[in-house]
């Protein structure tokens, strides 16, 4: 497989999190969206939407949407599965992995920024505002969701699609100052992950295309 991504995109590092919790083997080559790749003809051919992941799987077709990714992911490789095995857990999981990508990271992302501040006129604190705001409060709903959960992870013993989805949210969230003082559990499970190998793995910084700083 061939993962096709950006070293400080929040989307393709849960898909990287996700290969490497079920210890796929998979070749990796970088998209730098700070010079514009993703919108080449040679990645629009594979992602019309230009944005990064896609991920070509052992058959040469191209996946994209980092939900999608990890859900065939799931189902093609389900001997360590990132999802619980009770029907309301696993549905749980979904519910946080789906709060951070529709409604926390996008936010977050390099075009949406760019809009911001180019074309509204968004001053640095008018933007740090908007993402408390809006990310900030997809965050404040994980917080709750598993604040009364057990174990090291967001869903118990073990790691899930909420862990693989929450690590990059909240690697984003620090980088762009959002308030996460009423955040404990999410932070402790953050703190945790980053401990693991696999998680180590992942990390933007530990990427080809990683720029150092």
């Amino acid at each position: 497989m061939k993962l096709f991504g950006y070293w400080r995109s929040s989307a393709t590092y849960r898909v990287r999190i996700a290969m490497e919790l079920k210890g796929l083997e998979f070749d990796y080559e970088p998209v730098n969206l700070l010079k514009g790749e993703q919108r080449s003809p040679a990645f629009l051919r594979r992602n019309p939407q230009g944005l990064v992941p896609a991920l070509q799987t052992k058959e040469g077709a191209i996946l994209t949407q980092s939900i999608a990714i990890v859900e065939f992911l799931e189902e093609r490789y389900p001997e360590t599965p990132l999802l619980p095995h009770d029907a309301e857990q696993r549905a749980k999981a979904r519910a946080i992995a789906a709060i951070i990508a529709c409604e926390a990271q996008p936010f977050m992302n390099l075009r949406i920024q760019t809009y911001l501040k180019e074309e509204c006129d968004f001053d640095a604190d008018a933007v740090k505002s908007w993402l408390n705001r809006w990310s900030g409060g997809a965050m404040a709903s994980v917080e709750s969701l598993i604040a009364r959960e057990k174990g090291p992870f967001c869903l118990g013993d073990k790691p899930t699609v909420a862990d693989a989805f929450l690590v990059p949210q909240m690697f984003g969230a620090l980088r762009f100052g959002i308030d996460l003082s009423k955040a404990a559990r999410i932070k402790a499970v953050y703190d945790h992950c980053n401990s693991l190998d696999a998680f180590k793995r992942a990390h933007p910084q530990n990427q080809p295309d990683a720029i150092p700083g």
